[in-house]
């Protein structure tokens, strides 16, 4: 927004540094890694202050209540603080024309509510129960079924591919396809009803998945900055007509201001795991982790990378496997596959520090996204 109003006002005597991407995408992330980390102390007290405290899951499982019993009261909804500082640098460096910026504020403010409202029942009611599974999903696929139907109702000549030559493609018409990482070429084209099906796993999948990680001190914070920052490099390259073609990727206009958002992402939490970090001083709850899952699910939707996305966030995917299988071997077997789900309370089970348990899962996350960004190079017809 203060692009769009410097543009205005200073006319040809904008700085062009400014206009580009790269120094946007910077920017954006100064930004919000010094609102974030500026903001978080007189946050956190006001957080104590109201008595925002964590209940822990003791009910279906005893044991995890020793285990975590000095996070308990530890002030929780610190994603409130991540959240606001993205969208600062939204309204600072994106541009507020483009639909992209208007599909990743949407869902930032309406999944910052969903996941705020949870918190506020298990606050409420100081349990872990929260808003049902049911009533979350349903509010995932409005979403999901909103950002998808917009595709189909601007259907802007938005995303241009380069195959030798530069070709025009109807937003509607690229949504459909499905790219697999390390392959040139579309895996498939779905019809509009799979299309619709498709955002709805991604976005709620991502959403779902990043809030089973968030159970351990840094473990969601460090894997979703691995995450996100790997996803600024593909908008970084997918905005560059000529890395685009040097590297056969799809040219996609516009997504550059995905990669603006995805790095004041990264800047945002890396403010907040100053203190998020082991031992906690705040947590970010479904406040932050079901709307920063859906934003990554968005915005893989926008650059056509969601099985990229299911690759470098692979702790994700891993942990929401395990409760999974687990609920499902229990619910038919009447057996558990693992001492406990989600995974990582699983090695703590097992004797593995907390600390242990992060900075493994880190190395396993930074592993996923080296081989997602070698996928950029190494591609097969």
């Amino acid at each position: 927004m203060l692009i769009a109003l410097l543009s205005r006002l200073l006319g040809e005597g904008m700085p062009l540094f400014l206009l580009n991407t790269s120094t946007r995408m910077i920017l954006a992330l100064l930004t919000s890694l010094l609102a974030s980390i500026l903001l978080g102390p007189p946050f956190i007290r006001m957080l104590t202050r109201l008595k925002v405290g964590q209940t822990i899951r003791t009910d279906d499982c005893p044991p995890l209540g020793d285990l975590h019993k000095k996070k308990k009261d530890t002030p929780t909804m610190g994603g409130a603080l991540i959240l606001a500082s993205m969208l600062l640098s939204l309204f600072l460096w994106m541009d507020p024309t483009h639909l992209f910026t208007w599909l990743l504020f949407i869902t930032t403010v309406f999944l910052g509510f969903v996941g705020g409202y949870d918190d506020y029942l298990k606050l409420r009611h100081k349990n872990t129960k929260g808003l049902s599974a049911r009533r979350k999903m349903v509010l995932q696929a409005i979403l999901s079924l909103f950002v998808v139907g917009t595709f189909y109702l601007v259907d802007a000549p938005l995303i241009k591919e380069v195959t030798g030559e530069k070709i025009t493609v109807q937003l509607s018409e690229f949504v459909q396809r499905v790219y697999l990482p390390f392959k040139e070429t579309p895996l498939l084209e779905m019809g509009a009803i799979f299309t619709l099906i498709w955002g709805f796993l991604v976005i709620s999948g991502t959403s779902n998945a990043v809030n089973l990680t968030d159970g351990l001190d840094g473990l969601a914070s460090g894997c979703l900055i691995m995450t996100a920052t790997c996803l600024v490099i593909v908008a970084f390259v997918s905005n560059n007509i000529d890395l685009a073609s040097y590297l056969h990727l799809p040219y996609i206009e516009g997504s550059g201001e995905v990669g603006i958002y995805l790095a004041s992402m990264v800047g945002a939490i890396l403010g907040f795991l100053w203190y998020n970090s082991h031992p906690a001083e705040v947590f970010m709850g479904d406040t932050g982790s079901i709307a920063l899952g859906g934003v990554l699910g968005v915005s893989s939707l926008l650059l056509k990378k969601e099985l990229l996305l299911a690759l470098v966030g692979g702790i994700f995917v891993m942990e929401a496997l395990s409760v999974i299988l687990q609920v499902a071997s229990f619910r038919y077997r009447k057996k558990r596959i693992f001492l406990i789900a989600p995974l990582h309370h699983h090695f703590e089970y097992l004797g593995w520090a907390e600390t242990k348990v992060v900075m493994r899962f880190w190395i396993v996350s930074l592993i996923l996204c080296l081989i997602g960004i070698i996928s950029l190079k190494v591609q097969f017809v």
